[in-house]
């Protein structure tokens, strides 16, 4: 019997190693790519040029995914991007998402994709005061989507309100926060990016606050910093080797001028993805603001010294695309046998986090219920058990395990109606 016991656990169970692979995410300020003003125009912001340069970049950096701000509310330029920048010499694999602008904006966010590695499963408009809030949510192509196994990925991409005063920082903050009400609304907890141009000036401003350190009802979906960098931003050398806004001194009329002094963009992560509990992690150290080499506070990112960050054609490219700096991380994506395979229709997630030693069972039940929860070592011997009660959401359990010996465990979590699910414990 206990020999069956161990059996039905360890097929509900993946040991074999997991595969990983690497995404590498890209978030870019287009500026006015494909809208002509009185300021930026043919001449000075020239959209074929521009994809000219946006593809040194492109090729440079490689993302599997590219979110960007302030491009035309056009589909024709959409396209250029797609054809003329990502499917070139014989290429066809990059796809869009499709276009929303239900704030009536001149500019709007976009996404790009390798469908190689990626499918675009669902979108949709999280607020649209001011402009347009994308949620897109990707899946991971991987063999183990035969099992269900399915690997989510949600980018958010914002362009907050710019301008400082205190009615812009006001903007901002509704945005932000208009955000958060609709993934608490709408989504579970996950694998989340927040990135954007944020025009932010300082961490104190509200709207950042409402991301890193949301009100208690929010408190599930908090992004973090990959570099944590709180501070003021503007103006500051401190911060010059983060600074993404402006590229150049003297501006041409459709940049802005000034030069590198503000960090005006960002991408956050969520903490399933800064603890990587949830089949997707950041990768330590891969932050960064493209061509940002921290020596050039207040001036132009290609005057003298010798920018060394990048290749040469890339840094001009960068120094005359836009007055953004594009940020870029790296994310670990590991498939297959993460330890579960759920067969609890009324729990939506659950993994095992480790804080300082302990071990916590993280759960996102779909509505209050009881449920008896056993740690089983490998020769099938229930080491420990208990029955707790789960509220609907997010529920944190400590474990038992400050006694276990070391190897390898399960953790059977099971219902009162034959609903079981299983993960694999390392105390």
């Amino acid at each position: 019997m206990i020999k069956l016991l161990l059996l039905t656990l360890l097929s509900a169970v993946y040991i074999h190693t997991a595969a990983q692979d690497t995404i590498t995410v890209m978030h870019y300020n287009l500026l006015n790519y494909g809208n002509y003003t009185s300021y930026c125009t043919s001449a000075n912001n020239n959209h074929e040029q521009k994809d000219l340069y946006l593809k040194s970049i492109v090729d440079h950096v490689n993302p599997q995914i590219l979110t960007v701000n302030e491009i035309s509310q056009y589909e024709f330029y959409h396209n250029q991007i797609l054809n003329q920048v990502f499917n070139t010499n014989g290429g066809n694999y990059f796809r869009k998402a499709a276009i929303t602008n239900i704030a009536g904006s001149y500019i709007i966010n976009s996404l790009f994709y390798d469908s190689r590695k990626l499918v675009l499963h669902s979108q949709a408009v999280a607020q649209s005061y001011i402009r347009d809030i994308n949620v897109y949510t990707l899946y991971y192509k991987h063999e183990s989507l035969a099992d269900g196994d399915t690997t989510f990925i949600h980018c958010i991409v914002a362009h907050l309100k710019a301008s400082s005063g205190s009615s812009n920082e006001q903007a901002r903050a509704t945005m932000a926060n208009n955000t958060m009400n609709w993934l608490k609304n709408n989504m579970k907890p996950g694998n989340y990016l927040m990135m954007g141009d944020f025009n932010l000036y300082k961490s104190a401003e509200d709207a950042y606050q409402y991301l890193v350190n949301p009100l208690p009802v929010n408190q599930a979906y908090r992004f973090y910093d990959p570099i944590d960098r709180p501070g003021n931003w503007s103006n500051n050398s401190s911060f010059s080797d983060i600074h993404t806004q402006s590229v150049s001194a003297s501006g041409n009329g459709c940049q802005a001028s000034g030069g590198m002094d503000d960090r005006f963009d960002f991408i956050l992560a969520s903490e399933k993805i800064m603890q990587g509990t949830n089949n997707i992690s950041y990768i330590p150290e891969s932050y960064k603001a493209l061509g940002q080499d921290g020596n050039h506070f207040n001036t132009s990112i290609n005057a003298p010294p010798e920018n060394t960050t990048v290749p040469a054609d890339v840094l001009n490219a960068l120094g005359n695309n836009s007055d953004h700096l594009p940020v870029v991380l790296k994310l670990r994506i590991s498939t297959g046998p993460t330890g579960i395979k759920n067969r609890f229709p009324d729990i939506s997630t659950a993994d095992i986090q480790y804080a300082g030693g302990e071990r916590y069972l993280s759960i996102y039940s779909l509505k209050e219920q009881r449920i008896k929860i056993s740690i089983i070592d490998m020769t099938g011997c229930v080491i420990n058990s208990k029955q707790v009660s789960l509220s609907s959401g997010n529920n944190s359990i400590k474990l038992e395990t400050e006694n276990l010996a070391k190897g390898i465990y399960l953790l059977n979590i099971a219902g009162f109606k034959n609903e079981s699910l299983t993960l694999k414990l390392i105390p």
